[in-house]
């Protein structure tokens, strides 16, 4: 086949973006003892948007999230958790 296709170029291409390496990522309970609060707080702190967090896929009641470790420097570099509380 000398005549490669557009079609053909899209499976040559990788079909996921590469996912963050799992130990740079932290889950809800790690977050809250760093921040030495309850896990609730941080699951609130996710659901209002002031925490930056990836959702897991669930089928429960409860949506799992795992926090970027960079998050949480860029959190304490900025301006501290004080930034989280209204």
């Amino acid at each position: 086949m000398a005549h490669q296709t557009q079609a053909d170029d899209i499976y040559s291409e990788p079909k996921t973006k590469e996912l963050d390496h799992p130990s740079e990522l932290l889950t809800v309970h790690e977050v809250a003892q760093r921040l030495r609060v309850d896990d609730t707080t941080v699951r609130r702190w996710i659901k209002s948007g002031a925490l930056d967090a990836v959702a897991l896929p669930h089928s429960g009641k409860r949506c799992g999230y795992r926090v970027r470790k960079h998050t949480l420097t860029a959190l304490f570099n900025e301006s501290g958790a004080r930034s989280l509380i209204p």
